[in-house]
């Protein structure tokens, strides 16, 4: 797991949790992102990315996760159920190369806010991630006294 910055912090659109099993993958939608403005946390597996989430005493804030499902260790249904649990204000976006209809629909009801279908354009992608960050940023701004 690592993170990459493109931009300031000042300037940062957002940070977004990119979990996927495969490098191809994950590197050109990073790209992507970044030339966006957002920051990116790339994790191998539904694993590597709870451990990102929680690690020390200062847990990983993101303003959403983009998660494959079908990954080694812990697979993406398992991981979105947990960060659902856990983050319940984080949206999710599932990005999968092997869609399925009552998949989408078990997913959806359990909060993912869009899925995704491999490959993914680079416009829907940052559309789709800029519209969650701002439900992400709605959700937030209740709390504020």
């Amino acid at each position: 797991m690592h993170t990459q910055l493109e931009s300031s912090p000042a300037e940062r659109l957002g940070r977004v949790l990119l979990v996927d099993d495969e490098a191809s993958v994950r590197k050109p939608i990073t790209l992507s992102l970044q030339k966006a403005g957002y920051e990116v946390v790339e994790a191998e597996n539904g694993e590597q990315a709870i451990a990102a989430l929680n690690a020390g005493d200062n847990p990983l804030m993101v303003d959403t996760i983009l998660c494959d499902i079908r990954m080694p260790k812990i697979n993406g249904i398992d991981a979105v159920t947990y960060f659902r649990s856990q983050y319940p204000s984080v949206p999710v976006v599932v990005l999968t190369g092997y869609p399925d209809v009552e998949l989408a629909v078990t997913l959806m009801k359990l909060g993912v806010r869009d899925y995704l279908v491999k490959p993914v354009t680079k416009d829907n992608l940052l559309r789709v991630i800029r519209r969650a960050i701002e439900q992400h940023e709605l959700f937030k701004d209740q709390f504020v006294a």
